[in-house]
């Protein structure tokens, strides 16, 4: 099932979500607190699996903010995981991703995620593969770029990927990073982690 949020009544989560992305933008009203939030985005994965709902690469492609995210620990006696409380992203620090199609048709592309704290600028670059029937992006990072007040310091290939670029696709999903999205709205997009976490991301222009 194609998602499709303005045939039916809008949520409360998406509400909430929706609030938590206006207020990070300093638009208006306040923030959710981080409970309520880790709340939202449960129910939206949920929603998400209930209704079998299918997003398509192109409405991923473009360039997001890091708005909130949720960290993981491990729990010995139940030999699992759990969710962290989670927080907002300090402004001061801005993080982004951008999703950039190569042959859209088949879900390939690249993604670049770059940390800024003032004059620094750390960019992670490399390929992607989307699978729209389960809503889930591998990638894996093979270039990393540093730059200190606008010039580049350092910019090489980097093998903490797992893969070579041009062997990226031939690799099973189950052995890359991914991130599995249960909500892509024009505005934000959500996803859990490989590792468990939760982020919420804002569109930029």
């Amino acid at each position: 099932m194609t998602a499709d949020l303005k045939s039916t009544a809008t949520p409360d989560f998406i509400s909430t979500l929706s609030q938590a992305a206006a207020a990070y933008r300093e638009q208006r009203g306040t923030r959710p607190s981080a409970e309520i939030l880790v709340n939202a985005l449960l129910q939206a994965e949920k929603a998400a699996k209930q209704q079998r709902l299918t997003y398509s690469f192109e409405s991923l492609l473009g360039k997001w903010r890091l708005c909130f995210a949720t960290g993981t620990k491990k729990v010995r006696k139940r030999g699992g995981i759990v969710l962290g409380k989670g927080l907002y992203v300090p402004k001061l620090v801005a993080i982004h991703i951008f999703f950039s199609a190569i042959e859209q048709d088949l879900g390939k592309g690249e993604i670049a995620n770059q940390v800024q704290l003032g004059s620094i600028l750390l960019k992670l670059t490399g390929p992607v593969q989307y699978l729209s029937k389960k809503n889930l992006l591998a990638f894996d990072f093979t270039q990393m770029l540093i730059s200190l007040f606008g010039r580049v310091v350092y910019n090489k290939q980097i093998r903490s990927g797992k893969v070579q670029s041009e062997d990226f696709y031939n690799q099973p999903i189950a052995k890359l990073p991914f991130f599995a999205f249960f909500l892509v709205t024009e505005d934000f997009i959500a996803a859990r982690g490989r590792g468990g976490g939760l982020a919420l991301w804002i569109r930029e222009t």
